[in-house]
């Protein structure tokens, strides 16, 4: 019998029929068309879908942070809200994760390193102190809103005995009122005298000369101040706030904010008040830049401390928009004081004034 049969024919003995032969050579076998991978359940379909939508204000916020642009409307208003972006890009990530989309997952995870390095500049500033200490100097700026906090105002002042105080939104009766009831203890100040928020005022301890103006809607003098026999400069800033429809104005006093301290690039500054920005925007960073300036809650650790708002709906404060900027002082101390009346919390630094180094 010839041995080189391949295949076996089996008889059926029930129904007579020839089974088809059978190959026995594996290696001949006929490779199936590849397994295709399972569509996306529509569960996780969802699932990915919000993922996606989570991340796009995280990720157009922290793109204009990390590009150092304000850009436009919404982008300088969520700036302020720029750390608890975190949130929701977080919570992206997870959905992410739970849709197993890695390409999704890589992008949330991406998204949330950007947004939660926004904690970065927050972080506490180190700055070596040269010089001796002159004079210590206790600094109070505060926004009254429209006059309504300054009878609270007043019994800080009386409580915390500052040397400088800038207030924000201080109309005629405000100026009134703080100038007679300290007008031993702060008898000096520069004021424009304006109702509702364009009136301002800087009250001072020191003699005051050099009265100045930043043409701006909202009221910023500005004074030179005599400490300690050293001429040192005081700048209040409150520009208009960036609500739609007024951001290039915002940007633009913001500007002539630093215009004013870059034209004095040398000796002691003092710049507060209600910047209406936070670290969060170019536009604040370049002031700091601009007059070599440093705030004086980071250096204090405090910068996440919120100032704004303090009032209205149910809310609470989430952002810091009230700062004292400083040149050429050291800081002792920040606090943020609670001013009944106003949707501001006041910033209070306790400073050294510095010598030549």
């Amino acid at each position: 019998m010839d041995r080189v049969q391949t295949a076996q024919t089996v008889q059926t003995a029930e129904h007579g029929e020839t089974a088809e032969p059978v190959n026995s050579s594996p290696a001949e076998a006929t490779p199936g068309p590849a397994p295709e991978s399972p569509p996306l359940r529509p569960r996780h379909r969802f699932t990915a879908w919000a993922a996606g939508l989570l991340l796009v204000v995280p990720a157009l916020v922290a793109a204009c942070r990390a590009l150092d642009t304000d850009a436009m409307t919404p982008v300088p208003q969520l700036l302020s809200a720029l750390p608890w972006l975190t949130v929701p890009a977080a919570l992206a990530l997870l959905l992410a994760a739970a849709a197993r989309r890695r390409v999704l997952t890589f992008v949330s995870v991406l998204v949330l390193g950007a947004t939660a390095w926004s904690a970065v500049p927050y972080m506490p500033q180190t700055v070596i102190s040269y010089g001796l200490p002159l004079a210590r100097v206790k600094v109070i700026a505060s926004n009254v809103e429209f006059g309504e906090g300054t009878g609270s105002l007043i019994e800080v002042v009386r409580r915390e005995s500052p040397q400088l105080v800038f207030v924000s939104e201080c109309d005629r009766a405000c100026r009134s009122a703080l100038t007679q009831t300290f007008a031993d203890a702060l008898p000096h100040y520069a004021a424009v005298e304006e109702e509702g928020s364009a009136g301002s005022i800087v009250l001072s301890a020191y003699p005051l000369r050099d009265w100045r103006m930043i043409p701006a809607a909202m009221g910023m003098p500005g004074a030179t101040a005599d400490i300690a026999g050293v001429p040192v400069q005081l700048q209040l800033a409150h520009p208009l706030p960036p609500v739609p429809g007024q951001v290039s104005r915002w940007k633009r006093e913001l500007g002539r904010v630093k215009e004013a301290v870059a034209a004095r690039p040398t000796g002691p500054m003092l710049v507060a008040g209600d910047f209406n920005a936070s670290q969060d925007h170019a536009a604040f960073r370049a002031i700091l830049a601009a007059g070599g300036l440093q705030d004086a809650a980071r250096r204090a650790d405090e910068s996440r401390r919120p100032t704004w708002p303090t009032e209205g709906p149910p809310l609470p404060p989430f952002v810091q928009i009230d700062h004292v900027l400083v040149r050429d002082f050291s800081v002792r101390e920040v606090r943020f004081l609670d001013i009944p009346g106003s949707d501001h919390r006041a910033v209070l630094a306790d400073l050294d004034l510095r010598g030549p180094r």
